[in-house]
Order: C-alpha cells, then sequence, then structure tokens
C-alpha cells in the first residue's frame, strides 16, 4: 500500500462491519500487534475504540487513532490522546456495529451528522487534544441508508465547514453495489469506489480511505488536475 502511493496505512484488529460483535482488548492486541511490530518506522492509524490497543500502538509508533465512537466507548482514550500528541479521528456511528443498520433514522442527516461530530469535536479539545490533529469522518455505512449514505456526499460542504479535514471511507461499501442494482449487495466494484472517491474529493474530503490504494491514487491525480 505504501509503494502504491498511500499517505497512511490503518490497522485495525476488530471488525466495524454491520452486524459485528466485539472483541477483547487481548484478542485485538493479539491480532494488531505482529501487524504494527512488522511496519514500525512507518505512518500507521491504529483503527480502536480501547485505550489499551491505542496506548501499544502509539508506542510502537502510530501517528493517528481512529476511534469509530468518537471517544465514547473507552473513557481512557480522550487522555492517551492528549498526552501523547497524536492525531485523532472521531467518526460518526449511529447505534453500534451490531444494531446499526437495523432502522437508521434521521430527519436531515447532514445536519444531524455534523451537530454530532462538532459536539464530539468539543469533547476531544476540551479534553486537551489539539484542534490541528483531530480530523472528522461522517461514518459511511455505520447507521446510514443507502440514500444518506449518498446525501452525505453530496452535502458534504456541511462538514467541511466545521473546518477540520473530513475523512470519507466508501470504498466497497455495500451501498455501492445495491445503487448499481444488487438489493443485497455486501461490497461495491472497484469502479464504484472510485467514482465515490472522486466525487468526495470533489465536495471537500480531505482524506480517502481505500482498500485498493494505487487504482484511487491515479484517479484522485487526475482530479486534481482536472481542478487545477
Amino acid at each position: 500500500m505504501f509503494d502504491e502511493g498511500a499517505a497512511i496505512v490503518d490497522v485495525g484488529g476488530e471488525s466495524t462491519r454491520p452486524g459485528s460483535t466485539g472483541v477483547s482488548a487481548a484478542e485485538e492486541l493479539g491480532r494488531v500487534l505482529p501487524v504494527l511490530e512488522g511496519l514500525e518506522g512507518l505512518p500507521i492509524s491504529i483503527d480502536t475504540a480501547k485505550a489499551e490497543v491505542a496506548r501499544h500502538a502509539l508506542e510502537l509508533g502510530a501517528a493517528l487513532v481512529n476511534d469509530v465512537t468518537a471517544l465514547r466507548g473507552d473513557p481512557a482514550l480522550a487522555e492517551l490522546v492528549a498526552e501523547s500528541g497524536a492525531y485523532l479521528c472521531l467518526m460518526h456511528m449511529q447505534g453500534e456495529p451490531r444494531t446499526m443498520q437495523t432502522h437508521p433514522s434521521y430527519d436531515d442527516v447532514a445536519a444531524e451528522v455534523a451537530a454530532f461530530l462538532e459536539e464530539r469535536l468539543r469533547f476531544a479539545i476540551d479534553a486537551g487534544i489539539e484542534e490541528e490533529r483531530i480530523c472528522l469522518d461522517p461514518g459511511i455505512g455505520f447507521g446510514k441508508t443507502v440514500e444518506q449514505n449518498f446525501e452525505l456526499i453530496r452535502r458534504l460542504g456541511v462538514l467541511t465547514a466545521l473546518g477540520r479535514p473530513v475523512v470519507v471511507g466508501f470504498s466497497r461499501k455495500s451501498s455501492l453495489g445495491r445503487i448499481l442494482g444488487d438489493p443485497g449487495a455486501t461490497t461495491g466494484p472497484l469502479s464504484a469506489s472510485l467514482a465515490a472517491a472522486v466525487t468526495a474529493y470533489d465536495h471537500g474530503a480531505t482524506i480517502i480511505r481505500a482498500h485498493d490504494v494505487l487504482e484511487h491514487v491515479e484517479a484522485l491525480k487526475v482530479a486534481e488536475a482536472v481542478a487545477g
């Protein structure tokens, strides 16, 4: 991934797919530590909501903590990030992975996601985390319908108005397969992932989380050239 142009690689040992259940800190550490040790010295993000896992990752050189609970899962995580000086990604999720896709409901998805992220941003700053080190993720696929996911990208300006870099992770999400006509899709094709990434970039996304790095790097370079 680094050879293909990734700026940072996200390492996580606990699935957050719809319907998934959590694992213990010991199990999560058993999964991620060998990977982190093998990548020591490279720019790494640790995808975890557990302070214990984040602490080990930061000791091994991780630069960013990617918390899908936005500092709601472990009360010790905010202090750890503040003390370490690490970067932080705060993500919106309605409910929890086990139940988040059951009946996602919003009156105004973009406004409500923005209000949530603004509140969590304030919480993180009050906990001592520097605002310049925080990025925000609307949580595509985390407690949203297909239509709500696309509306969030279409109205990304509501989130960029908060003044922090916005992360978009639409790569391989089931909404991409479903919008292409498969109502039971659990993933989406590369072509759809690229279209979503370029559109997100056009609407102000700063960071694109992707599985197929080379293809996304090439697509975004062309989008950047077209945008001037």
